[in-house]
């Protein structure tokens, strides 16, 4: 998948604020260093069922952080687009089928 480019080829940046661009980063450094913990637990040779459970904790992280995204996107980027009050609640609805997705 390719981001959008701008006439010139550079990639777009947003013109505008996310609301939680902090928190996104902190779930995922939370992330990294749960992967890492991973890697060692790995060369370290512990149980696989451990591992796996770990992995599945990392899954499910990466879930959540996917679902904080995808929320600030509906509500800042698509918003910032053209979406006007009375269409908050087409949002509402996807939001709510993305919650029962994630």
């Amino acid at each position: 998948m390719s981001a959008k480019k701008d006439s010139k080829g550079k990639q777009e940046v947003h013109s505008h604020q996310h609301k939680r661009t902090r928190a996104i980063v902190n779930r995922l450094s939370r992330i990294e260093g749960h992967v890492r913990s991973i890697k060692e637990m790995v060369e370290s040779g512990r149980d696989c069922t451990e591992v796996l459970i770990q992995v599945s904790a990392v899954r499910s992280a990466i879930n959540k952080v996917g679902k904080v995204i995808m929320e600030d996107h509906l509500e800042n980027c698509l918003f910032h687009d053209g979406a006007t009050a009375k269409d908050s609640e087409i949002w509402e609805g996807i939001k709510d089928v993305f919650d029962a997705y994630f």
